[in-house]
């Protein structure tokens, strides 16, 4: 009845062939307008999951209470010297807070006058008093440098050594690295090449380490959500704003910009600019294979123009019904044309074969009527099964694949209304030849009487590769962290990934929002004492603890130091004669000391570098000086304000701090950062459990990755099981014989075993794009296996032979260019999801090819 009533509509569309053809192309054109209207595309992670889950619930109340940590574009800054660093960027963000176009603030997270003047406080009282006690000793060499803060007053300090020597009064153990370091510079400088100065480094010793290597500057840009790359403008301001930096322009201080923005724009740039050469790679060699298997521009241009207008087709239907685009149903075009192009060639080869009584136009009608009678109901059936496998995901909370499962389903119908309407209309405009007299594999009939007398070991074969694949299936893992699927090679992620092992920066993290400051206290407390956890930030802890003691010892340096290094009207900057008359002076005092020291020793080195550079020239000791004390009234004015410290509570926390931990109602967040590098997901599951194990309403990056994890495991099992039963169902319906859907049942399980093998032995780790392989695995293998059990099931003996063969192995050819060109994309989800198409389209076609002709059963008519 089906096949009758498919017949004579195909004949109907190709007997009014212009008509339909103007009907489509109005279609096709309004599809393309609705597309340049309503379709976007984003990039956002976030939005691959339902916003009913409860954890994601938390995830997103957090982001709407401190919008100022969202949406951020960081600058990374690392400059050879601590200095140069904090310099650049100082000046990086004075410059991006005067772009308000392109900005809403800038911040310098760790260059806060506050932390800065109470730095020494964070510190243990021991390590506290032993930076003190160092400091102190070098008080009558700072004492000289604060009252001439140039070249003249080093030298003349390092002349103070010499005496102190002389006398027997210098220990010199605690100022052997500040020594080396005056040495490397002064003999840098004599050889001509005078080189800025740390005096961080130098004075403050492994204190200066604790700030880290790297200088931030944190700043939410404008986006504009109506370019493909919102955050394009505001990070070309900032590279911009960099390369005008003093010591960037020098080569001293590198800027590399992160954050979510620009990893976010950089991950769309990549993955469009792959989908977009992927598909138009994937028709230029879906034209290839076409022309191997019809052999004539004549058929190939109807399915070229088929499939295109399909996928416009399928494309308006996306921008009305979701109207933004993820990155995982941004790959439906590439998976539109290597599923749908097996419709059109399964209709083309059986079309090719026909042999009609009549010739010409009426010969094209003929062929059409008994290829829709013989086909169409067996396309039909592909077609619904397929958009069932991809239909049954869009119930389940994983947004991403739900969205591809809309669009892909529905796509296979229109592909379907496609086949079986345009593409005759299309092949009676072009009039290709029919009648030919071999359409199949003819040699490859001893391959099918091979198998069918191998049928027992073949199944026994296919049986032990099922029970391996139940057997690893609890051996699959599933990485659900987002980073893992972009570009490594991109500046934002290289950038990221210099950061990771630090875990204040570190990308992963977990937050609990307390009612309360004493809340907040009690659980950071708790959070502190698991092994999994580095610490716990909430706002006390920017208030030092123990500050008497601390403070005492504060004042204690301060009542020697501050004394010395105040020095209301220090001398001016010297001139070159005084500069060599200080350098000649210092190197004649220390040569008094230095006679019985080794070449290599610093004494012996400063000193022949002065001699060396008192007979310098006056520019080369003018650049010498700049160099040397470029950095040191900072330094001065640092060690004055450590010195200065005061009591604080958390009222003295200032408001850009303060903001970040602490709601106007009153309730505190908590930040707990892991212990340890997180890219390992065995690592980050152990850290989000100890978490939850304190506080189950935990939220935080660490636990949206782990959470989401099992949310996308639950959906594909809750998607699969469903697809799987929707599946059976139709099949049912069509076929109406319980044997025959077990057959294509019974096959597709097997390929999607197989699938599940050579995921664990390769392996190739499931993410959460890569994992759509599961339903196009439903799809393709559903609508090859039904072409065969239909075949067998409509008498026909061999299958490998068959026209019905050689239409589905050059199906799986154009859907393997398809999903190589996912392949070969530059972006590692994309990647990684052609590669695992490919796995599971050659596990179906080895199911489809070699484990159905064994498996089906013997008929009568095969013993003839």
């Amino acid at each position: 009845m089906i096949s009758s009533i498919l017949g004579s509509f195909i004949v109907t569309c190709a007997r009014r062939a212009w008509i339909v053809l103007l009907v489509f192309l109005l279609l096709g054109s309004g599809a393309v307008w609705v597309t340049m209207t309503h379709l976007g595309v984003t990039t956002d992670t976030s939005k691959m999951l339902s916003d009913k889950l409860a954890w994601k619930q938390r995830s997103d109340r957090l982001s709407k209470l401190f919008p100022q940590k969202d949406d951020l574009l960081v600058a990374v800054i690392e400059a050879k010297l601590p200095e140069e660093g904090r310099a650049a960027a100082r000046e990086l963000a004075a410059r991006l807070s005067a772009d308000h176009t392109h900005f809403n603030y800038v911040r310098l997270p760790d260059d806060n006058p506050y932390l800065n003047r109470n730095g020494l406080m964070f510190l243990d009282p021991k390590p506290l008093e032993k930076v003190l006690d160092d400091t102190v000793a070098a008080q009558p060499f700072l004492g000289a440098l604060a009252a001439d803060p140039s070249s003249r007053g080093l030298f003349d300090a390092l002349g103070l050594i010499a005496e102190g020597v002389k006398r027997g009064q210098a220990n010199l153990k605690g100022f052997q690295s500040a020594l080396d370091g005056f040495a490397g510079n002064l003999e840098a400088a004599a050889d001509g090449r005078p080189q800025l100065l740390s005096w961080q480094q130098l004075l403050a010793g492994g204190l200066s380490d604790l700030s880290g290597r790297y200088q931030f500057v944190i700043t939410q840009p404008k986006l504009d959500y109506g370019s493909l790359q919102p955050g394009g403008e505001p990070s070309k301001a900032m590279r911009d704003a960099a390369n005008a930096l003093e010591f960037v322009k020098s080569g001293d201080a590198h800027v590399y910009i992160t954050g979510e923005v620009q990893i976010d724009d950089e991950e769309f740039a990549t993955v469009a600019q792959g989908m977009v050469a992927g598909l138009l790679g994937s028709l230029a060699l879906v034209t290839l294979w076409l022309m191997l298997a019809v052999r004539t521009w004549r058929i190939i241009a109807p399915i070229v123009i088929t499939l295109v207008m399909g996928l416009l087709l399928t494309t308006g239907f996306a921008a009305i019904a979701v109207g933004t685009l993820n990155l995982i149903s941004v790959a439906f075009a590439i998976l539109f044309v290597g599923i749908a192009v097996d419709f059109a060639i399964q209709f083309c080869v059986r079309f090719r074969g026909q042999h009609p009584t009549a010739r010409g136009e009426a010969g094209i009608e003929e062929a059409l009527l008994f290829t829709g009678r013989e086909t169409g109901h067996q396309i039909l059936v592909a077609s619904l099964a397929t958009a069932a496998g991809f239909l049954a995901f869009t119930p389940t909370a994983f947004e991403g694949v739900a969205q591809l499962g809309l669009i892909a389903g529905v796509g296979m119908i229109v592909a379907f209304v496609c086949t079986v309407a345009l593409l005759p209309a299309l092949l009676r405009i072009f009039q290709p030849r029919v009648d030919l007299p071999l359409t199949g594999y003819q040699q490859l009939r001893p391959l099918d009487q091979a198998i069918r007398r191998w049928r027992g070991p073949i199944l026994g074969l296919f049986g032990a590769l099922a029970a391996l694949g139940l057997f690893l299936a609890p051996h699959l893992s599933f990485d659900g962290d987002p980073l893992h699927t972009k570009d490594p090679h991109s500046e934002g992620m290289r950038t990221l990934h210099l950061l990771m092992s630090n875990p204040m920066s570190s990308p992963y993290s977990a937050e609990y929002l307390a009612p309360n400051l004493d809340a907040a206290k009690t659980m950071a407390e708790k959070f502190s004492t698991l092994p999994e956890v580095h610490d716990a930030m909430w706002l006390g802890s920017y208030v030092p603890d123990d500050q008497d003691t601390k403070l005492a010892l504060i004042a204690d340096a301060a009542q020697i130091l501050l004394p010395t290094i105040v020095v209301p009207n220090p001398k001016p900057t010297p001139d070159a004669a005084a500069i060599r008359a200080s350098a000649q002076a210092t190197a004649a005092s220390l040569s008094e000391v230095t006679g019985n020291l080794d070449a290599k020793d610093s004494l012996r080195r400063i000193q022949t570098a002065l001699a060396k550079l008192a007979q310098a020239n006056d520019d080369l000791l003018l650049r010498t000086n700049a160099a040397l004390v470029r950095f040191l009234p900072t330094q001065l004015q640092t060690l004055q304000d450590v010195l200065s410290a005061t009591p604080v509570t958390i009222k003295d926390v200032p408001a850009e701090i303060t903001r970040d931990y602490l709601l106007p109602d009153g309730r505190a967040l908590v930040e707990v950062h892991p212990k340890g590098v997180m890219s390992n997901t065995g690592a980050l599951h152990k850290f989000v459990t100890a978490v939850q194990q304190v506080e189950p309403e935990a939220a935080g990056s660490a636990i949206d990755i782990v959470e989401s994890a099992r949310t996308i495991v639950h959906s594909f099992i809750v998607a699969a099981v469903s697809a799987f039963v929707m599946i059976a169902v139709i099949l049912f319906g069509a076929l109406r014989r319980v044997l025959d859907t077990a057959l294509v049942l019974a096959a597709l399980a097997m390929s999607a075993l197989m699938t599940l093998i050579l995921i664990v032995c390769v392996p190739e780790t499931l993410n959460f794009a890569n994992i759509i392989a599961l339903p196009l695995l439903l799809g393709v293998g559903v609508s090859f296996n039904i072409y065969f059990v239909m075949n067998w099931r409509s008498g026909v003996k061999a299958p490998l032979s068959s026209p019905t063969a050689r239409a589905v192995v050059f199906s799986a050819f154009t859907t393997a260019t398809a999903f190589g060109s996912l392949a070969l994309s530059h972006h590692p989800g994309t990647a990684s999801m052609g590669r695992l198409l490919l796995l599971s389209l050659a596990c179906t076609l080895a199911a489809t090819l070699f484990f159905i002709p064994a498996l089906l059963p013997k008929r009568p008519i095969d013993d003839h």
